[in-house]
């Protein structure tokens, strides 16, 4: 029987919801993708928070919200605990985006699903996997191995490949086939037949047009508003499809030296683009080319300005510019304030570059046709002052005072159970009601101890009079010394208060002076909102660059994969059912479009058995070097060992005559070549290999084999028997392996 592969979806089937999905191979369960919606709303996390406990590994594709935005709440609340594996692209870009999505939300609301110190703690299990590489899952998963490749759409974008006893499990959301300015396409077409192919229906009914007619148009609509003194809103993601469009507009800016500001605004700008800088290798070859020839980095941005604060854009003098801003659902962040302050205008263009959430303002307002009003929330963080600060600060002496009544009570209690004879006239017992509580003696960490003081002295809550801190050292020792708890040595903050210490988490230090800020502001303050109404005014337009392949060229590449089994998730039910549809007819005969927690099982039915090969046979073979690999033909009898595992034993009697096997992939091109050097004339000709005056050469794939990449192949030689016929089948020979 084959490897044993069941899919449950999880989230993001027959709807555009987040993507996540439960992948069992051979009782090893990987969570591939851990996506959020723009609302955050832990209903969706249902089905996630019934298995999260069962999860050995978490695949992660993308670095946005809608493939990783669960990963810090999964850890935090719903038991998480599985190591993660992703590029070092979609690590670092993923936790920016995060961090953004934290801030945006925090300075409108008293957001607590989770902190940066969950983001950093998610984001710390991550093992970075670069493109191609093979990682060998040890313990439950012996046997398995993953490896990303190259998906397109965004930085760092992962096509998942997981094989199993030489079955492979293609994961395949939301790639591009197309070569942009920033990435190469995805190597998808690369797989030809694999086990088992999950891929999304999420364009299937779109079609696109060339990208040189979309950017031309794309750039018109901007200077066609500029040009009329017009501002550009650009609701954009954080660290996604956004890098596109910054180069798009470097580039033309720079070709055409115009002089309109152009502005990317989010909390985490600056270090976005610290970082792609260095990501290089993970981009085009365009770009990696350009920067070995003239070493200019394609993202030293002369024409866009970075903000982090909404405050140094009011400063800019008034004037057209450009502001691509976050988030690009418009329901928070920077670009829902500047929505409201330019939709009233207008001379004014709001430009959607992809489409927006469900339920979300910029899918309202891509509605055909725009709505002429909308109602908005608008919120800020304001600082208490008056009655209200005089409150609070009561509340919290209260709360000390509390905790200080609850420390003195459990000293008593202490005391009462030990029967402590301590004169408690004596000046030297000291009054827990001045101390502090054992809580701030230990810090916010609880169990474990630091060997400092805190405002000098600080007597433990159960001391009943005054002592140093004494540990007895009960720690193991082997021949090297004392045995070292690492956990010893991890600092966990928990409190927001010390995250100065830690400012960026991961990103060592570099995180946002504005957004720095807002974490260090421990001011009481409070969230103002009121409701508006905004006259839309200004013009709304959508266009496609969200970097997804279109539905014709999906079923182009499905097609030419052409995998033993289909599952197809995320995309709407319309979607989902016509590209299920077309897959039956033309791909394979096994298609499945699952329900949001419907196990399916795409076992495959090869049969796959594992042997061992003895020592008698194998010192009898002889071996050939192919490439990196050495091949040999062997006859052989099933057998078993001592341990009743299948083997391989040497046959008994003559083993039978085979045919011969010519092992290799001959390249006519490489071929002309060696035939040239040889003396022989040779040429294409339609299609086929021309060789000296007679001989013709052609390559003809097996039909059987659907996109013609593996199976067999057939090499066909034409021309009369003569002596440069023989010469030329001998030198054919020479290009293959003969078993």
């Amino acid at each position: 029987m084959g490897t044993s592969v069941q899919v449950t979806p999880l989230c993001g089937v027959y709807n555009e919801n987040p993507l996540s999905y439960l992948l069992s191979i051979d009782g090893f369960n990987f969570l591939v993708d851990c996506g959020w919606n723009d609302h955050f709303d832990p209903t969706i996390l249902q089905p996630l928070s019934r298995i999260s406990s069962t999860i050995d590994a978490v695949l992660l594709s993308h670095p946005d919200t809608l493939h990783l935005g669960a990963l810090p709440y999964a850890m935090k609340q719903l038991g998480l605990s599985a190591p993660v594996y992703s590029t070092e692209p979609v690590y670092r870009l993923g936790l920016l985006t995060m961090y953004d999505h934290y801030l945006s939300r925090k300075q409108v609301s008293d957001f607590d699903l989770f902190t940066l110190d969950d983001i950093d703690s998610a984001f710390q299990n991550v093992t970075r996997l670069t493109y191609s590489q093979n990682h060998h899952i040890s313990g439950k998963g012996e046997g398995i191995v993953i490896a990303p490749h190259v998906a397109g759409h965004l930085l760092g974008g992962t096509v998942w490949k997981i094989t199993k006893d030489g079955e492979d499990v293609i994961y395949a959301v939301d790639f591009n086939h197309r070569k942009e300015r920033l990435l190469n396409g995805t190597v998808l077409e690369s797989f030809v037949r694999p086990a088992v192919l999950i891929t999304d229906a999420y364009n299937a009914l779109n079609n696109q047009p060339s990208r040189r007619q979309r950017d031309q148009d794309f750039l018109d609509a901007i200077l066609k508003t500029l040009r009329a003194d017009g501002n550009v809103l650009l609701p954009v993601d954080t660290a996604g499809r956004v890098l596109e469009l910054i180069l798009i507009l470097e580039q033309y800016w720079a070709q055409h030296h115009l002089t309109y500001p152009i502005f990317f605004l989010t909390y985490v700008a600056s270090s976005t683009i610290d970082y792609v800088k260095s990501f290089l290798e993970w981009m085009s070859d365009s770009i990696a080319k350009s920067f070995e020839h003239t070493r200019d980095n394609a993202f030293l941005l002369r024409h866009v300005t970075l903000l982090i604060n909404k405050n140094e854009l009011e400063k800019v003098p008034d004037g057209p510019k450009i502001v691509l801003a976050s988030m690009a659902s418009l329901e928070v962040g920077f670009s829902h304030d500047i929505f409201v302050e330019w939709a009233t205008d207008v001379k004014n263009l709001v430009l959607f570059t992809e489409r927006g959430q469900f339920a979300t303002l910029a899918r309202m307002l891509q509605a055909d046709p725009p709505p002429k009003a909308v109602k908005v929330t608008m919120r800020k963080r304001v600082p208490l002052v008056g009655e209200e600060l005089r409150v609070y600060e009561e509340e919290q002496n209260r709360i000390k005072k509390e905790e200080a009544l609850k420390a003195s009570l459990s000293k008593e209690e202490f005391k009462a159970s030990h029967g402590s004879d301590v004169d408690l006239g004596d000046p030297m017992v000291i009054d827990p009601s001045n101390t502090h509580a054992s809580s701030d003696a230990t810090g916010p960490h609880g169990s474990g101890y630091r060997d400092i003081f805190i405002d000098g002295f600080v007597p433990p809550s159960t001391s009943v009079a005054p002592m140093f801190p004494y540990y007895e050292n009960s720690a193991e020792w082997d021949d090297f010394g004392e045995i070292i708890n690492h956990e010893d040595y991890v600092i966990k903050e928990e409190d927001i208060d010390q995250a100065s210490m830690h400012v960026g988490g991961d990103l060592d230090g570099k995180l946002d002076e504005g957004s720095a800020n807002l974490i260090l502001n421990s001011k009481p303050s409070k969230v103002v909102s009121n409701e508006l109404t905004v006259q839309v005014k200004c013009t709304l337009v959508y266009m496609d660059f969200e970097g997804r392949s279109d539905g014709r060229s999906i079923k182009s590449i499905l097609a030419h994969v052409a995998p033993l089994k289909l599952v197809l998730v995320h995309g709407s039910a319309e979607a989902t059912e016509h590209l299920k549809q077309h897959c039956l007819k033309h791909v394979c005969p096994h298609v499945y479009a699952p329900q949001i927690g419907e196990a399916i099982d795409v076992t495959s039915d090869l049969c796959a058995y594992k042997v061992q090969l003895s020592e008698k046979l194998m010192s009898n073979v002889l071996f050939k070097k192919l490439g990196d690999h050495e091949i040999a033909w062997i006859d052989a009898e099933v057998g078993k060992t001592d341990s009743d595992m299948l083997s391989l034993l040497p046959i008994s009697t003559p083993p039978p005559p085979h045919k011969s096997v010519l092992v290799g992939d001959l390249k006519l091109a490489d071929f002309k070549q060696y035939l040239a050097s040889k003396g022989v004339q040779v040429e294409f000709a339609g299609g086929a290999l021309r060789c000296g005056e007679y001989v013709t050469l052609r390559k003809v794939g097996d039909a059987s084999q659907k996109g013609g990449v593996t199976g067999t192949q057939q090499v066909v030689i034409d021309g009369p028997l003569s002596e440069e016929y023989y010469k030329i089948r001998e030198y054919l020979y020479s290009q293959f392996y003969l078993l």
